[in-house]
């Protein structure tokens, strides 16, 4: 079962809800795919350690065979190639690593080198059992789905995954999304939230995907966002209230679930509900094997 929590804006608590619900399940694997700011091991604390690299493919000009043709500018989509008049330059970080240009080069002038782009990690919370993954994009490259298609491969079907999906509707979030059982889409109760809100349910539609909502803070705002889940027949999965406590715990690194017992019942009664709704077979046994 592959449980992704999105959220149409940052802000709204959905690394909060990710890491309390991977938690309350126990035993499961927590994906941190918001990867240019990774942060569900403030809450964890786990030690991580590097898996691997992540790199794409970007191509290498050989100036003596290149007869500045220009089809391998013409070809590029990104405008990662430019043909100048006494040699072609390339632009590594806008390429996307297709291998087009390799293929329509007439002269076999360009191959290919792997540069880096971003590091996998992984550790281990010994007293919940949560097998966390992290991926990090490094610092002024601009493309996270590579970082993020990479990071998802370690997935183990057989384990309840829940991904925590970067913030917003754009590349990224799709690339984390699109593959998911379900996704649990957080919101809170503002005018921003809803707005937000909005945009993510039509990407989630559009990859088809089913989904619920959750209203973190609930209490603090007003009703808008009830109304509109209600008028698209949105399940409002739980709502979590605007709750000191709470924050005094999030603002220590504490999940809260570790202090008050309630809310890792309600937890577990909402993968249980999650179970129920999702239309994958195989997740559905997945779910009924879970002792919880």
């Amino acid at each position: 079962m592959k449980i992704a929590i999105a959220s149409g804006k940052g802000g709204t608590g959905k690394t909060t809800v990710a890491v309390n619900f991977a938690l309350a399940i126990g035993n499961a694997q927590l994906f941190d795919c918001d990867v240019e700011e990774p942060n569900c091991n403030l809450f964890l604390g786990v030690d991580l350690e590097k898996q691997e690299d992540v790199t794409i493919s970007v191509p290498e000009i050989d100036a003596e065979k290149c007869s500045l043709c220009g089809s391998c500018a013409e070809f590029c989509r990104y405008n990662a190639i430019a043909k100048l008049p006494q040699r072609v330059m390339i632009f590594p970080k806008l390429c996307h690593g297709c291998g087009g240009c390799q293929i329509v080069c007439p002269e076999n002038a360009i191959s290919e080198i792997k540069r880096p782009i971003g590091i996998i990690e992984k550790g281990v919370d010994l007293g919940s059992g949560i097998s966390l993954f992290q991926g990090t994009l490094a610092i002024g490259e601009p493309m996270a789905t590579p970082v993020i298609r990479q990071l998802q491969a370690h997935i183990n079907e057989n384990r309840v995954a829940v991904v925590d999906s970067p913030p917003g509707t754009a590349c990224p979030v799709i690339a984390t999304v699109s593959d998911m059982d379900y996704c649990v889409l957080v919101t809170e109760p503002t005018p921003f939230g809803l707005n937000d809100l909005i945009l993510a349910v039509e990407v989630v539609r559009q990859l088809e995907v089913p989904f619920g909502v959750i209203i973190n803070r609930h209490g603090s705002g007003d009703d808008r966002v009830e109304e509109y889940c209600n008028s698209e027949d949105i399940p409002i999965l739980m709502k979590i209230p605007y709750d000191r406590e709470m924050a005094v715990l999030y603002s220590e690194g504490i999940p809260f679930v570790q202090r008050m017992p309630q809310w890792e019942k309600n937890f577990r009664a909402l993968y249980r509900e999650i179970c129920s709704m999702s239309s994958n077979t195989s997740s559905g046994e997945s779910c009924s094997e879970m002792s919880i």
